[in-house]
């Protein structure tokens, strides 16, 4: 009997895994959506890296995209609403090689400088930075911490656009563990086949998902997420971590207690991540019941 539950476990784990290989290979993926993958996002010559897998459904409307370049590399991109003034996700991918420490964590003047890739009415400015006063951290979504790679990588995770306003208590306390967890999952000593693609954010699209606004009109989001897909020589898994912020850090329990499905995450922000698997992949790996997730991704 022991033998035969085991078996059952096994194969509830390699269920998780969907087979196949990625067209996406740390690069710029330019494919559009096929017969296969109906819910694609389409590149554009100003939208060129949104094929990517990291990236979910661009909303489009009052949000635009904006991909910060480390030379000719991709570190991260944004979605921003222009209207709220507000980042709407960060997405980045994370394997071997920009795991390398070559630099240490930014500290300058200005600390958290404006986005030179955004236009300025659109964005705070250094003189008018809404985070400051509040009681807030000027949370990063793409964090310093995976970006150790360059001095420039790092610098760029300091933009205005890369923060949202985090209860210190929740920055650097289960928000902080996740972030390293995540880290852990890809090291200079992984496959140089393997990717994590990483999809962070608060939540600002509905008024109930909104703590509060501040002085400034800074968007404090009651709810944070993380929606995280792994590829490597087994095929594609995924996970997603919900949060409330409000939540005391004695009552935010453990890190496993926060994991949700990709289908669950796309039903409480409306976000529709990792669109540009195909579709029979997404369905698969976005649907997978939490326990099997849990023991996939060995949180159990």
């Amino acid at each position: 009997m022991h033998t035969i539950k085991s078996l059952f476990l096994a194969m509830g784990v390699l269920a998780l895994v969907a087979c196949g290989s990625s067209n996406d290979d740390n690069s710029t993926s330019t494919t559009g959506p096929s017969a296969s993958n109906v819910n694609a996002n389409i590149p554009t010559a100003s939208m060129k890296y949104i094929g990517d897998l990291e990236f979910p459904k661009v909303k489009g409307g009052n949000s635009i995209i904006i991909s910060h370049l480390d030379g000719d590399s991709l570190n991260y991109s944004i979605e921003w609403d222009t209207e709220k003034k507000s980042n709407r996700w960060s997405c980045y991918k994370m394997y071997w090689s920009n795991r390398l420490s070559r630099t240490t964590r930014y500290y300058g003047s200005p600390q958290y400088p404006s986005d030179p890739d955004m236009n300025s009415s659109y964005q705070y400015s250094v003189d008018n930075d809404p985070f400051w006063n509040t009681g807030y951290d000027h949370g990063h979504l793409c964090p310093s911490a995976d970006r150790l790679n360059s001095a420039n990588s790092n610098y760029q995770t300091f933009y205005l656009t890369n923060m949202q306003p985090q209860a210190n208590s929740f920055n650097a306390g289960i928000w902080s563990d996740m972030e390293s967890l995540i880290r852990s999952w890809i090291t200079v000593n992984s496959s140089h086949s393997d990717t994590l693609y990483v999809c962070k954010g608060g939540t600002i699209d509905k008024s109930t998902d909104i703590f509060t606004t501040t002085s400034k009109g800074l968007l404090v989001p009651r709810y944070y997420f993380s929606a995280v897909l792994m590829k490597n020589s087994s095929g594609y898994k995924a996970i997603g971590f919900w949060f409330d912020q409000t939540v005391s850090a004695s009552k935010q329990g453990t890190l496993a207690s926060h994991v949700v499905n990709i289908d669950t995450l796309e039903e409480k922000t409306g976000i529709d991540f990792f669109c540009n698997l195909p579709d029979d992949t997404e369905e698969h790996v976005e649907s997978l019941a939490v326990e099997n997730i849990l023991r996939a991704w060995k949180l159990n």
